[in-house]
């Protein structure tokens, strides 16, 4: 709290405060930091909000208020005076907006990831929050601003996607308590969680169950993959935005206690997700690949060929129980 304190006093005190989240962001990011500006600008406080190229949202994202009121990363303030990032463990992961953050007066980080490498002049990083979206909940009470019907609506949101619709162990009893304050506000709630969490073209459904075809099981280390391609993508029309949600599709595998997507992008790097029921830390996976995350959620970006990186993968994963390798 006093961390959350003193960010609060630097926000106060800031001319203009400069909001960014990581790039390709998701609920949580882009919710949070949503959130926050809603609360700035209503409080008349100079906010402007961005995030790195592509600057595209994800389709799943489109009810959350506020994505007109962003800038893009083009514009966003080169010196800024206080800036603030939201659910972002590492410079690196704020491309174009890492040069302005170098730059900046104060740079605020709120985060949840306990591999967050600390990067601000003040850091108010709660490894056990459920969600960035928990901080920005305490923060914006901290300054003292009136919660808006459109930062509620963005911290729901934030706070549902990443606790997987309040089923993870990171949800606990603070987390409804923050939820059923924020309904008091007027949520969405059957139209918010449609478009997050239910919602895809029939193009998608498609490639999907293509993709189920393709999926690999490996018993003796419980761990479940499938890599979508550049070609997959193309032959149904879908962007890579489009296929955030796969990995819970692919985690529901009753055999496999590390699920994993591995998602080409343009470049032919792959965007890779991993999940876990507990039983092993997939962030320690994603951190010596360069990535972060938590226990049960993690994710790195890899130039690696697709054996390789499979290989590697399921090299770092313990063998069940009475399990030999695979020949």
């Amino acid at each position: 709290m006093r961390d959350l304190s003193h960010a609060a006093e630097t926000i106060r005190s800031a001319r203009q405060v400069a909001l960014a989240c990581h790039v390709s962001p998701d609920g949580d990011a882009l919710g949070s930091m949503l959130a926050l500006h809603h609360a700035l600008l209503g409080a008349g406080i100079d906010s402007v909000a961005s995030f790195p190229e592509p600057f595209e949202v994800a389709p799943h994202y489109r009810e959350l208020p506020g994505l007109d009121l962003l800038t893009s990363p083009a514009a966003f303030p080169a010196e800024p005076d206080v800036m603030v990032t939201f659910d972002c463990g590492s410079l690196a992961r704020l491309g174009e907006l890492a040069v302005p953050a170098k730059t900046a007066r104060e740079l605020v980080v709120l985060d949840h990831h306990r591999s967050n490498d600390c990067f601000g002049t003040l850091n108010v990083v709660e490894p056990d929050a459920a969600a960035t979206a928990v901080l920005v909940y305490d923060l914006i009470h901290e300054l003292g601003l009136p919660m808006t019907r459109e930062a509620a609506v963005c911290l729901y949101a934030g706070i549902v996607c990443d606790t997987g619709r309040f089923q993870y162990d990171s949800t606990s009893e603070e987390v409804f308590s923050i939820a059923r304050d924020l309904l008091r506000y007027e949520v969405p709630l059957a139209r918010l969680n449609r478009s997050l969490f239910e919602e895809h073209r029939f193009d998608y459904l498609q490639m999907v169950g293509q993709l189920l075809g393709k999926a690999r099981l490996v018993p003796e280390r419980r761990f479940v993959w499938v890599a979508v391609t550049q070609d997959d993508l193309r032959h149904h029309g879908v962007t890579l935005d489009e296929t955030e949600g796969l990995i819970d599709i692919i985690r529901r595998t009753s055999e496999a206690e590390v699920a994993c997507v591995l998602k080409e992008e343009a470049d032919g790097a792959f965007r890779v997700s991993l999940r876990s029921l507990g039983d092993v830390d997939v962030c320690h996976i994603a951190q010596d690949h360069g990535g972060g995350g938590h226990r049960f959620a993690a994710g790195f970006t890899s130039r690696q060929s697709l054996p390789d990186l499979v290989a590697r993968i399921e090299g770092a994963l313990p063998l069940a129980n009475g399990a030999t390798p695979a020949a």
